[in-house]
């Protein structure tokens, strides 16, 4: 099997690129490989990695080889040669909050906020909980953590009490930062349910009987009973504590973890995938690399992603760090139409989105009305993307360079990504070609033996994006990272011999709402507890918005009577608004097989029939 060629793109403005290979088979092919290039017609000359120019795989295996080297670097260590070569840059724009930063404005505010974390006592290895929505706080402690060790749990905003105490139980925070309020959610009101001790500690002191671990929450707004407040932080931290942070910078290696993120994974109760300094910022170099922002002459980054997840606080946060540029937030909380006001005002050149979001900013009634001139490239993922939208993204907006990723969690997260110069064929009907220093093969479900080529199976990860674990749970990690260091996704999909990958649908029992992911059991085990209701099982339908939607198909106990709106109330403050169920079905007759397993992917089909959802 060849190995995948680097080439060298030549490209202006307008991407045309002029490359001429040696037709010499021995040149390219050769035991002593040389890669012969011809340039003409071009004002500068960019180094891409990309597919080979002739097909190279002969088995559904490919190696992303590369002509650059991993990085050895700490998010701090790359967030500091970005300010040092870029100081006066805007890194950062919150359009919502009128909040501007430079790279050096915030790198003073990471360091303030980083002795903070020292004074109020964590050290290097403790947990802190970030919980809320797009804020400036929110990078902020980001970075802070990451300058002095402590590891950053991303929480999803939308978490309930017991969603949230299970996250904090399960990797032990000792700290969590807050907002009092955003929207419905009252952060404050919920932490101190689950421990009223809070009210009546001295900040910094709490000792809880459900959180035993936990001794600080931090607020971002309002000051609250037994809770610090955003601004002690910042003050806390004096000169010895700075000193005690630049001796500390000594002893991080790219091997700590850094991040948890939780994950629904393939069991109800979500795990904490556990990522390094190595895994993110390498990934947010390659993503950066793919993309094009080493050689754009300006990179404005509009991202209405969330944070608390991988795609965006890697593909945000870190490819701001690492590469320079810079960052819109329009808005805390999505907003479609806010989306488009900020690309038009910020003039961004860059938009990353889900499917949804992008359904969302197409379909906003005065979509004509904003000057959209600015936006050159994006990068689409977080769930299947259809090819039509693609299509109409590039009609509709303007986005003639739109990519897109695909990954998980627990690969930092993207291992197959687009070019910016693909056709669009590749790019509606793909999620692109493996990343560099990364390994992808697909295999039979079964057997577990390689598939040929165009043959569906599945996807299996291996390479320096491959989380380290599963925070302190060695079995479900055994489960998914195989003794070979294989991560199994659990996706099923086909590669070409161009190492490009398609996504043909998903071996673990999960539903992708709108880029949220979502286990069906654990939708299913609360609705157990219903006195009304005997079985219930959700699977996830069609939906041409949000991609799936959730659908809980219910049999009652006999002689109950019960309504949609009675499920959906049983719900609404144990589960996060996205999880409860969008479609309720009584009577549905559950599939199973001879061993009385129940057949979703039946269910599903009948489902959508009933819903007259079309094929």
């Amino acid at each position: 099997m060849h190995r995948m060629i680097p080439r060298l793109a030549l490209c202006s403005r307008s991407l045309r690129a002029n490359v001429c290979f040696a037709k010499n088979p021995a040149v390219l092919h050769g035991s002593r490989t040389q890669h012969v290039v011809v340039l003409f017609q071009a004002s500068r000359g960019i180094h891409v990695d990309s597919p080979p120019v002739v097909p190279s795989l002969t088995t559904s295996y490919a190696h992303g080889t590369s002509s650059w080297s991993l990085r050895d670097a700490t998010i701090q260590a790359a967030l500091q040669n970005t300010v040092e070569r870029c100081p006066d840059r805007e890194a950062v724009v919150f359009v919502e909050d009128g909040i501007r930063k430079t790279f050096a404005q915030f790198q003073q505010d990471v360091d303030q906020a980083a002795a903070g974390l020292l004074a109020l006592g964590l050290t290097k290895g403790d947990r802190l909980g970030m919980w809320g929505p797009n804020t400036y706080e929110w990078i902020l402690f980001y970075f802070a953590t990451a300058k002095a060790g402590v590891i950053l749990v991303a929480i999803n905003p939308a978490y309930q009490q017991q969603e949230v105490e299970f996250a904090l139980q399960k990797v032990g925070c000792k700290a969590i930062v807050c907002p009092t309020k955003f929207r419905t959610q009252n952060y404050c009101e919920m932490l101190t349910q689950i421990c009223p001790e809070i009210q009546s500690s001295t900040p910094g002191a709490i000792k809880s009987a459900r959180l035993p671990e936990l001794r600080s929450v931090i607020t971002l707004d309002s000051r609250e009973p037994g809770m610090f407040h955003l601004d002690d932080v910042m003050q806390a931290g004096d000169s010895q504590h700075k000193h005690q942070l630049e001796d500390l910078q000594k002893k991080l290696s790219f091997d700590d973890p850094i991040n948890i993120l939780f994950t629904s994974g393939t069991t109800g109760a979500p795990k904490g995938a556990t990522l390094t300094h190595h895994n993110l910022v390498n990934n947010a170099y390659f993503v950066g690399k793919r993309v094009g922002y080493d050689w754009r002459p300006i990179t404005r980054i509009c991202l209405p992603v969330p944070l608390y997840h991988c795609f965006g606080s890697v593909g945000g946060n870190l490819c701001m760090a690492v590469h320079g540029a810079s960052v819109v937030f329009p808005s805390a909380g999505y907003n479609g139409r806010a989306n488009l006001a900020a690309l038009e005002s910020e003039r961004c050149t860059f938009i990353y989105g889900t499917p949804t979001m992008f359904i969302d900013m197409i379909n906003q009634p005065d979509l004509a009305k904003f000057d959209l001139s600015s936006v050159e490239a994006g990068i689409m993922a977080g769930s299947p993307c259809p090819a039509e939208l693609v299509k109409k993204l590039v009609a509709l907006m303007g986005i003639k360079q739109i990519t897109i990723g695909y990954g998980t969690t627990e690969n930092s997260p993207v291992t197959f990504c687009s070019s910016p110069l693909d056709n669009m064929e590749r790019k509606a009907e793909t999620v692109g070609y493996i990343m560099p220093h990364t390994e992808a093969k697909v295999v039979d479900p079964q057997s577990g033996e390689m598939v040929p080529l165009g043959v569906m199976g599945e996807i299996l990860i291996r390479g320096y994006c491959v989380m380290s674990e599963y925070w302190q749970d060695d079995a479900k990690t055994n489960e998914c990272i195989t003794k070979d260091g294989w991560y199994k996704t659990g996706d099923i999909g086909s590669m070409d011999a161009f190492s490009y990958c398609r996504i043909d649908g998903r071996i673990k029992d999960m539903l992708i709402r709108g880029g949220e992911n979502i286990y069906p059991t654990e939708i299913e085990q609360l609705l157990h507890t219903h006195p009304k209701i005997k079985e219930v099982q959700v699977v996830g339908v069609r939906d041409e918005r949000l991609g799936e939607e959730i659908c809980a198909c219910i049999d009652l106990v006999e002689g109950q009577e019960c309504t949609v709106e009675e499920v959906k109330a049983f719900c609404k403050g144990k589960l996060a608004h996205f999880k409860i169920p969008r479609h309720v079905l009584f009577g549905v007759k559950l599939p199973v097989t001879i061993t009385g397993k129940i057949q979703k992917n039946k269910l599903r089909d009948q489902a959508e029939e009933i819903l007259g959802i079309p094929k």
